[in-house]
């Protein structure tokens, strides 16, 4: 029978046990509430943790101890007769009466202990679990965040639009006062956004954005325009109020304009307008490769994840699958639009679907190949921002092969020896590795040897290209010359020395340069000499180069195939294939290049002799890059003379200072952070505003930057000069 004893420690851990779990409850509702809002498991788990800490700091579920536990049990059991605590000391302490009564206390614990649970409020923790779960799944599907996140971004801050007179002598009259300005911004109703209101004047909206402006004076005005990207807009004036509204199309500049009731003209500031573009989805293809091959008796299923975001939500996305059949000229194909295997959610900007294609359902058979990618595109209006994922392969390894065969009446066989690419070579190899514990030794060594010599063949079929003579030799002969010699001198040759590079030795003699430069040819380096075998191939310099490295590659790569260590020649193989790939690349570029699509022959003028009409045609021209910033240029010299001359800007300045602050507007678009400084007080220039000196220098310095950098003309100068004047010229620069 289990004793007191056991029963009060077995009712501790219970009581434990529920406390953690109650603590567990109330950190994991917040927990899932933060992922909703900012979908990141690092600040989701921190949060978790900050609150585990709390609650455990207030609960304290280590404080239990036994005496604890026999507290409560006397409290809420009759029968322990408040005597719980005898069974926590030992009998050789007891009395005889107190051992009779830890005796009744220990029967009445296993009787009636079941009845009392450990404390612990498991409903309480499970309401608030559930009550934060629910609020952050709502906020996550009707995407309340966004609201949330988009007015704490565009909170309303005052900023007031500053009005300069235009003609000087106006300072000494009250100008009206701006009492109300407002921005009004509405995103194309595909965003789901909420129009958003603000003081600040500075615009970053989606294409297509509606924008309004509410300006309030004072007191009456007599008009008022607003100046955008060089043209002038009258504002409308409604109920004591002046607006306007655009639709954002481009980005620019925009100023605001007023005149009051006695003629006096008043602007503002330069405002920015940047036109921000929809971007498109973003699709990422996880868990598959980019080619994947089956064999004929294999499951051929291909299981992959697609993650899409956009920044205003998904409309569609789906997969475009083609399938090619036959070969050549008789090739066909077919495309198929599929679905994912899960629905698109409307209005989601974060998907995650899978997709599960059998090849056996889209009727694919043995040298069949899948070409697939994904699109999707978003809720853009009038025409939806689309985008598509890389294209990936699967194809089924067709295991028949066509033999040639020789007539009857056919005395010889006229074909080609077959042999393997290099491809090919790779393939075999890793499977020769890869069933090496399946084969004897003396197998694995055979087809070793046969995969050594089929590296042989290649590399003999790609030293033609380089004018090798003994590339010429057919294998037989090789075959047959390696056998002799092997026959005449078995004992004192290595039998390592026909794979190995120990021969490059016997033409030293002829790589040796002569020491007389009067007997090398000049134009030596830069002729491509028939004559000499070496340099009687079909290829360049420079891709002759890469042949003989993949040449050398494949001797290496041989040679350990001899040797019975294929895991040894994959690297050399696989650095041959590499520059095999990229001599074709090379030479099917220089193969464009050259092409050259003649004009049409007229068979009533061909062969007639008759040249009437045929003129020599000859064109001389100077090309000149035009200047981008004439003005810009013109404007730096002339307040250099203003600067120094300290004069007044005239009209025909204001009229450069104009051009110029449209050449700069430009690039101001690109980068209004530097520019648009130096652009608002080009445009105070261009009025009758008062400009300081340090304005002018100012305007000066920003124009100066706006330029591009000079291109360096080197030439050679002869200079007579010493070393000590160049280093007084190096002293005079850097303190300049």
């Amino acid at each position: 029978m289990e004793s007191g004893f056991d029963i009060l420690v077995r009712y501790r851990k219970r009581w434990k046990l529920k406390l953690w779990i109650q603590v567990f409850l109330y950190a994991l509702g917040p927990s899932i509430f933060i992922h909703f809002l900012f979908l990141k498991l690092f600040i989701s788990l921190f949060t978790g943790m900050m609150i585990t800490a709390i609650m455990i700091t207030i609960i304290k579920p280590w404080k239990y101890s036994l005496s604890i536990v026999a507290d409560y049990i006397d409290q809420h059991l009759d029968a322990a007769e408040y005597s719980t605590g005898l069974l926590l000391i030992p009998d050789a302490k007891l009395s005889n009466l107190a051992r009779l009564q830890k005796h009744k206390v220990a029967k009445g614990l296993v009787k009636k202990g079941s009845t009392i649970k450990p404390p612990g409020n498991f409903i309480l923790g499970s309401i608030v679990l559930g009550l934060f779960i629910s609020i952050g799944f709502g906020i996550y599907k009707y995407q309340l965040i966004d609201y949330f996140r988009q007015g704490q971004e565009q909170k309303i801050t005052p900023e007031r639009i500053v009005f300069k007179p235009v003609d000087s002598a106006a300072t000494k009259i009250l100008a009206p006062i701006l009492v109300r300005q407002e921005l009004t911004i509405r995103y194309p109703d595909y965003t789901r956004t909420p129009p958003f209101k603000t003081s600040k004047m500075d615009i970053k909206a989606i294409e297509g954005s509606q924008v309004s402006w509410k300006i309030q004076f004072d007191k009456e005005v007599a008009n008022v325009t607003m100046e955008h990207m060089g043209n002038t807009y009258p504002m409308r004036f409604i109920d004591s109020v002046y607006t306007r509204n655009i639709k954002i199309h481009t980005s620019g500049f925009y100023n605001f304009k007023f005149t009051d009731t006695q003629g006096n003209s008043y602007i503002s500031e330069l405002y920015s307008v940047e036109n921000v573009k929809d971007k498109s989805p973003d699709i990422e293809i996880l868990g598959i490769k980019q080619f994947t091959s089956f064999s004929f008796d294999e499951n051929k299923n291909i299981s992959f994840m697609t993650a899409i975001t956009d920044d205003f939500g998904i409309a569609d996305a789906y997969i475009i699958a083609t399938v090619s059949k036959g070969s050549g000229e008789s090739v066909k194909f077919r495309e198929e639009k599929l679905n994912f295997d899960s629905g698109i959610p409307p209005g989601g900007k974060k998907l995650n679907m899978s997709k599960k294609i059998d090849l056996d359902e889209m009727n694919m058979e043995p040298g069949d190949e899948l070409y697939f990618y994904v699109e999707a595109s978003d809720y853009k209006k009038p025409k939806p921002n689309r985008s598509r994922s890389e294209t990936f392969f699967a194809v089924i390894k067709d295991t028949v092969s066509d033999e040639f065969a020789v007539e009857g009446t056919m005395g010889v066989d006229l074909m080609p020896d077959y042999f393997r690419s290099q491809r090919q070579l790779i393939i075999d190899t890793e499977k020769l590795i890869s069933d090496r514990l399946k084969l004897s030794k003396k197998d694995f060594k055979s087809k070793s040897n046969e995969l050594g010599f089929d590296q042989k063949v290649l590399r003999l079929k790609y030293a033609q290209f380089m004018g090798d003579e003994s590339a010429h030799k057919t294998i037989e002969e090789e075959e047959d010359a390696e056998i002799l010699e092997h026959e005449d001198d078995h004992s004192d040759k290595d039998p390592l020395a026909g794979y190995t590079h120990t021969h490059d030795h016997e033409n030293e003699h002829n790589l040796i340069e002569e020491s007389e430069e009067d007997h090398k040819d000049p134009l030596e380096e830069y002729v491509h000499n028939h004559e000499d075998p070496e340099e009687s191939t079909l290829f360049t310099q420079s891709l002759k180069s890469k042949l003989r490295q993949a040449l050398n590659q494949m001797w290496d790569a041989e040679l350990y195939l001899r040797l019975y260590t294929p895991e040894k020649s994959l690297p050399y193989q696989y650095s041959a294939l590499k520059l095999i790939q990229e001599i074709k690349n090379s030479a099917r570029i220089y193969v464009h290049r050259i092409g050259f699509d003649p004009p049409p022959i007229k068979e009533d003028k061909r062969l007639t002799g008759k040249i009437d009409g045929v003129t020599s045609y000859r064109k001389h021209s100077i090309l000149q890059k035009k200047d981008k910033f004439p003005s810009i240029r013109k404007t730096v010299s002339r307040l250099e003379q203003l600067i120094v001359q300290k004069g007044m800007i005239t009209d025909k300045d204001r009229l450069l200072f104009q051009e110029a602050g449209n050449e700069l507007a430009i690039k101001a678009i690109e980068d209004p952070g530097r520019y648009l400084k130096t652009l608002k007080k080009l445009k105070w220039a261009t009025e009758n505003i008062e400009i300081s000196v340090e304005t002018l220098i100012e305007i000066q310095k920003g124009l100066f930057s706006a330029l591009p950098a000079l291109r360096p003309t080197p030439s050679k100068k002869k200079m007579l000069t010493s070393e000590i004047n160049e280093l007084l010229l190096k002293e005079l620069e850097i303190h300049d």
